[in-house]
Parts: C-alpha cells; sequence; structure tokens
C-alpha cells in the first residue's frame, strides 16, 4: 500500500522552502506593484481631464503585459498551487489569498473594466461619463488585490 502523500514526503531536501521563499518574493512584488497603482497612479490619473486619463491608462493597460509583470504575476499563483499541495496551513491560506484576491478579482474586476476602458475613444462623451466611475471601482478592487497580494507573501514566509 503507497504512503499517504504528505509535505515531509514531497519536501525533497528543503525545495518547498525554497519555493516558499520565491513565492513570498514574487506576493512581495505584486503587491508593491499594486500598492503602487493605488496609492500613486490612481490618484495621479483622478484629477487630470477624462480624455488624458482614459488614455494614459489604455497605454498603461498596454504597456503592463511583459514577462516582467507575469512572470510575478502567473508565477505566484503557480508556485502558491504547489506549496498549497505540499505546505502547511499558512501556505495553503496564502495560496487562497492569491488566487482569489489577486487571480479571481483581477479577472471578474479590473481586466473587464479595463476591456471596456479600452473600447472607449479618449476625447468623447461616453469616455468621459464612465472615466470616473472606472476610477472608483478600479482602484476599490485594486485595494483587495494589494491586501490579498500582502497577506500571500506573509503566509508564504510563515508557512
Amino acid at each position: 500500500m503507497d504512503a499517504p502523500l504528505t509535505a515531509a514526503a514531497l519536501d525533497l531536501g528543503g525545495a518547498t522552502d525554497v519555493v516558499g521563499a520565491v513565492a513570498a518574493v514574487l506576493a512581495g512584488l505584486v503587491a508593491g506593484l499594486f500598492l503602487t497603482f493605488s496609492v500613486v497612479v490612481m490618484p495621479a490619473l483622478a484629477p487630470l481631464p477624462a480624455a488624458v486619463g482614459v488614455a494614459t491608462m489604455r497605454s498603461v493597460n498596454r504597456v503592463i503585459i511583459t514577462p516582467l509583470f507575469l512572470v510575478p504575476f502567473l508565477g505566484t499563483g503557480v508556485l502558491g498551487v504547489l506549496l498549497a499541495i505540499t505546505g502547511p496551513w499558512p501556505r495553503v491560506l496564502g495560496a487562497a489569498l492569491y488566487l482569489l484576491g489577486v487571480f479571481v478579482v483581477t479577472g471578474v474586476r479590473n481586466v473587464p473594466w479595463n476591456t471596456e476602458l479600452d473600447a472607449l475613444e479618449p476625447g468623447t462623451a461616453e469616455a468621459a461619463e464612465y472615466w470616473p466611475g472606472y476610477l472608483r471601482r478600479w482602484t476599490a478592487w485594486n485595494h483587495v488585490r494589494t491586501v490579498a497580494s500582502t497577506g500571500a507573501a506573509v503566509a508564504f514566509v510563515v508557512g
């Protein structure tokens, strides 16, 4: 009869500790990026004329999709799943915080609003009407992503 799969059986000489450390650093980088948006980028865009804010945010949404963003953003999720399978409860919590508070929130909130914003032409009445609500909603849910990714980083360290 095969032994049950346990964290100790999958430890591989401390490899899960290394994975936990890498996941913590990556989650921290993501948290820092989200925090920057919450406390600098979005507040800086808010007082600008809607046409400028819309055009700038559309540009930001295009420029951010690079390996320098995607590796920490996606890598934390992948490592979090591995840690949830092999790690103690704090790492399971970290994975849950990251997957739900970052991946799910990004996929069901921030990205759809970015897509809607991208469909608008800066300088139009429609874009000007959409912009204030976008700023408010997008930033509020970005705060959630900031807290979730920070919590995940802490949980990966504690685990």
